[in-house]
């Protein structure tokens, strides 16, 4: 996970946008830091609530939205289990593949938006998020056998 925030980016992200960096931050940079796949805010907040028995749900969430809209965290929205975060890549603009079976996520450097011209309404693109669902080559090949 060479690619993705670290420790360091992450609390530097924080205290750029103001942030405290309470130790309870540190742990959920931490946490982010060190996890290869993705998190649900359920996970984060029964891995703070061991060291935390009073945080909170909602302030784990609200944690967790900021992180995201930073760009320290990108979120994803899967059918069967709802929306989870992982660590954001930097070191390029891509989009993703993912397996709705196991979670697995390949890097996908195609951009709809390269060709996108002309949009009604004068409109200004501030963001955008394009994320493929499937199923990969080793749950296709589980299935088969």
């Amino acid at each position: 996970m060479t690619d993705a925030f670290t420790l360091q980016n992450m609390l530097d992200s924080m205290v750029k946008k103001g942030w405290r960096i309470t130790e309870q931050r540190r742990r959920l940079a931490e946490l982010f830091a060190k996890s290869e796949g993705y998190l649900s805010p359920k996970d984060v907040y029964e891995y703070l609530r061991e060291d935390y028995p009073g945080v909170s749900f909602d302030t784990v969430y609200r944690n967790l939205r900021l992180l995201s809209e930073m760009g320290v965290l990108e979120q994803f929205y899967f059918l069967e289990s709802g929306l989870k975060f992982k660590a954001n890549c930097t070191t390029h603009h891509h989009h993703h593949l993912i397996c709705v079976n196991c979670e697995k996520t390949v890097t996908f450097d195609y951009c709809p938006m390269w060709n996108v011209q002309g949009l009604p309404g004068n409109f200004d693109i501030v963001n955008h998020r394009f994320e493929i669902y499937g199923i990969c080559e080793e749950c296709k090949t589980e299935e088969l056998s």
